[in-house]
């Protein structure tokens, strides 16, 4: 399944990116996130909590961030695993100045699915994973907002 989207937020690329390399930050906007934990240089473990449609998701697995370019891009790899079934992605994340004070924020990457997961239909797991991406940029933007942007 195809993951792509852009935000543009009101803050310089710097700030931006230091909310992003920020492990308290990254609990309070990732969806659903119950725990995650540093285990390493770029590595956390974590705990979601997700709804699909009808099926109830509690998901652990491992987060990394892997070729970093500072305050420019990252990808983010994921591996997720839950009774529902698995999860694998890895997703390429540029932060683009707009001007002084806005970036765009931009995703794009690939997961893979297995189990009831993966038998959730295309449809199904896109609407979620785009309500997920509207929810992340919204927290992401509450948590700028709230730190003076």
């Amino acid at each position: 399944m195809q993951l792509t989207g852009k935000q543009v937020l009101n803050a310089p690329p710097a700030k931006v990116w230091a909310m992003l390399m920020d492990t308290d930050t990254l609990a309070k906007i990732i969806p659903g996130i119950t725990s995650l934990e540093r285990v390493g240089d770029n590595a956390f473990v974590s705990k979601l909590q997700i709804k699909l449609g009808p099926v109830n998701g509690s998901f652990s697995g491992n987060l990394q961030l892997e070729d970093i370019t500072e305050h420019k891009n990252f990808t983010l790899k994921v591996q997720q695993n839950s009774k529902i079934g698995n999860t694998n992605a890895a997703v390429k994340v540029d932060l683009t100045p707009v001007d002084d004070n806005q970036t765009e924020v931009a995703f794009d990457g690939d997961a893979k699915l297995t189990g009831i997961l993966a038998g959730m239909g295309q449809r199904v797991i896109g609407g979620v994973a785009n309500t997920l991406t509207k929810q992340f940029f919204s927290n992401l933007e509450k948590e700028l907002d709230s730190n003076g942007s």
